[in-house]
């Protein structure tokens, strides 16, 4: 069992927990992820390592409240536990050697975001963020994003914060008006991912996109995150969740992606009557 010691409520749909988890807070590093199960007969859920505290032996999850399980993992108090958390699972995002670097996160996308710029900035890079949210209400850890970069760009889709736009325009004015970095990371949204990538290429710059499609396994063994990038299947969770933008077939990931939307939708539903009769 693993005890939660810290819960926040970012904004009404995303939350922050610490858990207690010493042995994962040793090894963990920015990119990777952990599986948990909130109970015994629970599902096993992926979450993005939000942070870690090797001294304290604690790891932060950040997740948006819109399934079944998160449901139920948002209704557990500070001080309850959770029955599992493994990891860390995946590859670390590879920042060695990037002395410039544009990091793109979208949404909920942001907190896996997050920790990479935190990590680019501690090795001495020169890091551009730009975040982007639908709206000023669902505006996440904008104060650690300007704490950790050296320019922060915030957008909005309806101006009510921060530039009004997608997160994709003010990236094509940087790399129009001459622009260089080692590398464009982007974390968020398929969609967004897939258009932030288009706008990279003109320009040669390496694009890296984080994928995180359905998992069960976490260790390649189940197939359910199985992507194709450059005409190969890879598994997110072994082989990724980082890789080549460029190389990634963004089409066919969200058709599979779409695939679960009918079970999503029926096991959220059981949550929330779940909680509605307690």
């Amino acid at each position: 069992m693993y005890k939660i010691v810290k819960k926040q409520e970012l904004n009404p749909t995303v939350t922050l927990m610490s858990i207690e988890a010493p042995m994962v807070a040793r090894k963990a590093l920015a990119g990777q992820f952990i599986i948990l199960r909130v109970d015994e007969d629970g599902e096993r859920i992926p979450l993005t390592i939000a942070g870690y505290d090797r001294t304290a032996g604690t790891v932060d999850i950040i997740y948006q409240v819109v399934g079944g399980t998160t449901i139920k993992l948002n209704h557990k108090k500070q001080g309850e536990y959770i029955q599992d958390f493994a990891g860390p699972l995946g590859k670390p995002t590879e920042i060695e050697g990037l002395k410039k670097v544009c990091v793109v996160g979208g949404g909920v996308g942001n907190a896996i975001a997050f920790p990479i710029v935190k990590a680019l900035h501690e090795q001495g890079s020169e890091v551009t963020a730009i975040v982007g949210f639908k709206n000023k209400d669902l505006v996440i850890l904008e104060d650690e994003f300007r704490a950790n970069s050296d320019n922060l760009i915030l957008v909005t889709d309806d101006g009510s914060y921060g530039e009004k736009g997608m997160v994709t325009d003010p990236l094509k004015k940087l790399l129009e008006s001459g622009e260089k970095f080692d590398q464009v990371i982007t974390i968020g949204p398929i969609i967004m991912m897939k258009f932030v990538t288009k706008t990279v290429e003109p320009s040669g710059i390496p694009c890296i996109v984080s994928m995180s499609p359905i998992m069960v396994d976490g260790t390649g063994m189940c197939g359910g995150c199985r992507l194709t990038v450059g005409g190969e299947t890879k598994f997110a969770c072994v082989d990724g969740p980082d890789f080549d933008g460029y190389k990634v077939d963004f089409d066919e990931a969200i058709g599979r992606g779409s695939m679960y939307k009918i079970f999503e939708t029926h096991k959220r539903e059981e949550a929330c009557n779940l909680y509605k009769e307690v």
